[in-house]
């Protein structure tokens, strides 16, 4: 069983949660997924089985969706409503909608982030959350990521009661983004604590909710002989690089593995970017531009050396 499963992935699962529930229910140990959940988050959830496990890092790179709220009057822990409450602010004039934008557009584009410590991130071979369990902090690295959009999508609600403020708002994002920090950082700009109330994964890798199942969809689809239904197959992974289709002398080659010229491949000029080798109509390489020989294209990753 080979292809791409877009799982809905479901509150109060972690990630691995649904990687493990599917090797069981798929019978096969070859599983893996596309881009981490938080387990209060809800969404599409980019699932790699057996030779699609080969393109995971490549859905992982691709755009991601999101709508979620942002509460201003306290921070938590972990920066969204599963935390404990570390900061309090009352909120005695709630913000208008122009400072709220004002303080989003600030985050479009490429930023720099500092991850959370209750993330996944590595420093010195332990990842932040263990060091969060443990009640350290530690210096944690900052990192280069790209926002496309970050706007408010209702009328901000003031709860005067609780002096609290909150919106929803969709953003569309690059590979590492936080949107916990998101919306701790806007907060900070407005100069108010602030946590990420709620979130929704809207679309990872080109998959929206439309096409997306559910765990227990997945179960029925197996017990019903139809999993093939709602399998994509493992080519739409590369879909965002230049495809070339090989002929049988070439397709020889490149199963072997060979560094070849970039005319070989019928190409007008030497790319710069890798390219998705198809033969038969199915992928079966990614070439690269070889630093080390002029002209010449190398394997970047073998996706199968045998076509059906």
């Amino acid at each position: 069983m080979d292809g791409i499963l877009p799982l809905w992935k479901e509150r109060g699962m972690t990630s691995h949660d649904c990687v493990s529930k599917l090797r069981k229910i798929l019978h096969t140990k070859k599983v893996g997924h596309g881009g981490t959940l938080d387990p209060d988050v809800d969404g599409v959830l980019p699932i790699c089985i057996g030779k699609g496990t080969k393109v995971i890092e490549f859905l992982t790179d691709s755009g991601k969706e999101y709508e979620g709220e942002i509460t201003l009057g306290y921070a938590t822990t972990t920066e969204d409503a599963s935390g404990e409450v570390v900061q309090r602010d009352t909120i005695k004039t709630p913000f208008s909608s122009e400072e709220i934008d004002q303080a989003m557009q600030s985050f479009v584009g490429e930023i720099v982030q500092v991850p959370p410590m209750y993330s996944a991130v590595k420093v010195n071979g332990k990842r932040l959350y263990e060091y969060a369990r443990e009640g350290q902090t530690v210096e944690r690295p900052q990192r280069k990521v790209q926002v496309d959009s970050f706007v408010r999508t209702n009328a901000p609600a003031y709860q005067e009661e609780q002096q609290l403020q909150s919106w929803r708002f969709k953003v569309a994002c690059g590979k590492g983004v936080y949107v916990r920090t998101l919306a701790v950082d806007t907060g900070k700009v407005l100069g108010v604590s602030a946590h990420m109330s709620d979130l929704t994964r809207t679309k990872s890798a080109g998959f929206t909710k439309e096409p997306s199942v559910t765990l227990d969809q997945v179960k029925k689809a197996v017990e019903e002989d139809r999993i093939n239904d709602i399998l994509f197959p493992i080519e739409y992974g590369v879909q965002g690089f230049q495809r070339v289709d090989i002929s049988d002398d070439l397709w020889q080659k490149v199963r072997n593995g060979m560094r070849l010229p970039y005319q070989a491949f019928q190409l007008a000029a030497m790319p710069t970017e890798p390219v998705a080798v198809f033969y038969q109509n199915q992928v079966v390489s990614l070439y690269e531009p070889n630093k080390n020989e002029t002209n010449k294209l190398k394997p970047l990753k073998v996706l199968q050396n045998e076509v059906s």
